[in-house]
């Protein structure tokens, strides 16, 4: 038999742990002496604290140990826990990119002073347009790509062509934000004329005044870009009149990172009377 101090030198598991182990049931010493309580291992039981602090450096927790190790000699079952783990970690991954990525951004706008960059705003009319009109629900914002796979499948047989200046946008309409089921409006500037289909419609749009601001890179600037405008209407004497929406001067098809990504933010307004 092994004692505990000896055991925890030979499987590199700190007594406390060792401990530990035993209260959880997870891995219980060969023998307990009940007159001193000391804990005797013995050496067959050093594979099985290997796999275990195997399975905890891959993030497992001691109740999902223990499962694993009942599961132990059907492979199976446990690839089954494996694969599970490696999905959760892979989102945890990707998780935490988009953290690092949002922090690298907003230290990106942060001037010298600590303050944020200013975003400039300009007041002006988005012309009149014909364009192709595909308006829906979605899951939420981030899935929009499902509008433009839609759209472009349905006038792709007419051969449509693009207007010049080519205004590719989408329309919030609804009434507030939403965290799902969004009803979001993805409109195209198309020159010619051109039979509607199953759901695109092609219209005519008149122009909209509107107070913008352009910005370069990650989506994760639009709320401090709408912070912008939202000043400048109250600042000027305006209000807003109708969604709001995006133009994407360089969308996500044609940007090969989120950092070349142009996008203007726009919102409808009239002056105050």
């Amino acid at each position: 038999m092994i004692k505990i101090g000896d055991f925890s030198k030979l499987s590199r598991i700190s007594i406390r742990m060792l401990r530990h182990y035993d209260e959880q049931g997870l891995l219980k010493p060969a023998f307990t002496d009940q007159m001193t309580g000391y804990r005797y291992y013995g050496a067959d039981q050093l594979p099985e604290a290997e796999r275990i602090q195997a399975l905890r450096s891959m993030g497992f927790g001691l109740s999902v140990i223990r499962e694993i190790l009942e599961k132990y000699g059907e492979p199976e079952e446990i690839e089954g826990f494996l694969l599970e783990k490696r999905t959760e970690l892979v989102n945890q991954l990707r998780e935490t990119g988009e953290k690092i990525r949002l922090l690298e951004n907003t230290l990106q706008w942060l001037r010298k002073d600590g303050t944020m960059m200013d975003y400039e705003v300009v007041l002006k009319t988005l012309p009149e347009r014909y364009v192709a009109s595909l308006r829906r629900v979605i899951p939420a914002y981030d899935q929009e790509s499902l509008l433009w796979e839609q759209l472009n499948e349905e006038i792709g047989p007419q051969k449509v062509r693009p207007a010049a200046p080519c205004y590719g946008l989408a329309v919030f309409h609804d009434e507030g934000f939403r965290d799902s089921d969004v009803d979001v409006e993805i409109q195209v500037s198309v020159a010619g004329s051109y039979q509607d289909t199953e759901h695109v419609r092609f219209k005519r749009v008149a122009p909209i005044q509107m107070a913008s601001s352009t910005f370069q890179g990650s989506y994760d600037q639009i709320t401090r870009a709408n912070g912008a405008v939202a000043a400048w209407v109250t600042e000027n004497g305006y209000d807003f009149n109708g969604p709001s929406f995006c133009i994407y001067h360089v969308s996500p098809a044609q940007a090969a990172s989120p950092e070349e990504l142009v996008t203007e933010v726009c919102f409808p307004v009239k002056k105050r009377e």
